[in-house]
């Protein structure tokens, strides 16, 4: 009986012994399995920073490249170029690209590059776009709709007239009727908007003085936004701008015809002396187009001229994109009459004379955005979409509304036309 007893007792023990066992090995699994995921989780966090790393450093890489940006900014040049393309070891030479003010630009496509054009922009304050800004919380997105600001932002390319200085400094030229400035600060609505390149040719880049000039060139630089047509000389003031996207070199130069006089408000660059690029000398612009001409496979030519407030051109205008075109410009994009004007071709180049207001005021006007496709061939197509900036905002235009901007550039247009979607084509 006894040995039943103690069989019993032992069996007993045995039992707990292996359930115990049991419980720790699960125990150890349990343990084994969190750290297993605990590592997991570690090494894709590691992962996931180091794609983000690569990620920015690979946006970086195309900041604007210019002789007067930090080098820190210099040294994120895209050097991802492919050795057999055209321009990757024009691409990857650092100080070629600081000097020639290139700048390498990823693209949505990978045969294709989008382009867009838009007219007069102003962030001018004590005037209705900067009080209209700030009663929208001072986002630059709500002065704009969802649609006219996808065709902004999905450019490849977007580029707008700056038309006002960025300065705290200066006084307001004498005798000038309207004078624009506003807080440096406020070149980052420029990016806020899609803007890849701004031209600063225009009658208002000098209006609190030469001052004025210098601080938006300071600004722009310091913002990594590339700009063309003034400068702190005239070498400066009349070199372009590269963009290389998908193996195709595009130039953008860009000058100005207003202000004829012998005294104009807005100073033209000197060989030692800040100021616009001024083109009323037809030779200057068109030395500057067959230079660019040799240089790249487009050329761009984005001119400030006409008179405000005219659908009717300027005998200066058609005169002077005849030679433009015999120098070697590919496109013609103007701006300054505020309000729109013809399309043209001259010979196989497409004119579009007046992109009229972007974001300008609170006035109603019609305007929109010029967009280009290219391909290695040259231009695929050319399309004008409609907005219409009312009450500082400017909205895409569909259906009848946009018609009626259509049949109305198409009434001033002699030898282009656009049909119903606004693709530019000759007539």
């Amino acid at each position: 009986m006894n040995n039943k007893v103690k069989k019993r007792k032992q069996s007993k023990a045995n039992g707990r012994f292996y359930r115990r066992l049991i419980v720790i090995c699960v125990e150890v699994f349990v343990l084994v399995v969190i750290v297993g995921v605990s590592l997991l989780l570690f090494t894709t966090a590691e992962k996931e920073k180091e794609q983000k790393e690569a990620i920015e450093a690979k946006s970086a890489a195309e900041l604007f490249i210019s002789a007067d940006i930090p080098d820190k900014i210099s040294k994120n040049i895209d050097t991802t170029e492919a050795d057999d393309s055209r321009y990757g070891k024009e691409i990857a030479d650092a100080d070629y690209c600081l000097e020639k003010r290139i700048y390498s630009k990823e693209t949505a496509s990978d045969e294709e590059v989008v382009l867009a054009f838009a007219g007069d922009v102003s962030f001018a304050e004590g005037y209705a776009n900067m009080g209209a800004l700030s009663k929208r919380g001072n986002d630059i997105t709500e002065c704009f709709d969802e649609f006219i600001l996808k065709e902004m932002r999905d450019a490849d390319i977007f580029m707008i007239n700056n038309e006002f200085t960025y300065t705290n400094r200066g006084t307001p030229t004498n005798g000038k009727t309207y004078t624009f400035r506003t807080d440096p600060e406020n070149v980052k609505l420029l990016h806020d908007m899609g803007v890849d390149i701004v031209s600063i040719a225009n009658n208002h880049t000098y209006d609190y003085g030469e001052i004025s000039l210098l601080d938006t060139l300071t600004t722009l630089e310091e913002a990594a936004m590339p700009y063309v047509g003034a400068g702190k000389n005239k070498a400066e003031a009349i070199k372009p701008v590269y963009f290389v996207a998908n193996d195709i070199k595009i130039a953008y130069i860009s000058a100005t015809q207003i202000e004829q006089g012998d005294n104009p408000d807005t100073v033209g660059a000197g060989e030692n002396t800040a100021g616009v690029f001024r083109c009323w000398n037809d030779d200057t612009i068109c030395d500057v187009i067959k230079d660019a001409k040799q240089q790249s496979d487009f050329v761009i030519v984005y001119v400030h001229w006409g008179q405000e407030m005219q659908d009717t051109l300027h005998w200066a205008q058609p005169d002077q994109a005849k030679k433009m075109v015999q120098a070697g410009a590919d496109l013609i994009v103007g701006d300054h009459p505020h309000c729109l004007q013809e399309i043209a071709y001259i010979d196989r180049v497409p004119v579009v004379y007046s992109m009229g207001n972007f974001w300008f005021n609170s006035k109603t006007q019609d305007t929109g955005i010029l967009k280009v496709t290219l391909n290695q061939t040259g231009i695929k197509n050319i399309q004008f979409v409609p907005a219409r900036q009312e009450n500082c905002y400017t909205r895409l235009l569909s259906g009848h509304e946009a018609q009626e901007v259509f049949s109305y550039i198409n009434s001033l247009s002699q030898n282009a036309m656009l049909d119903e979607r606004g693709y530019i084509q000759k007539r």
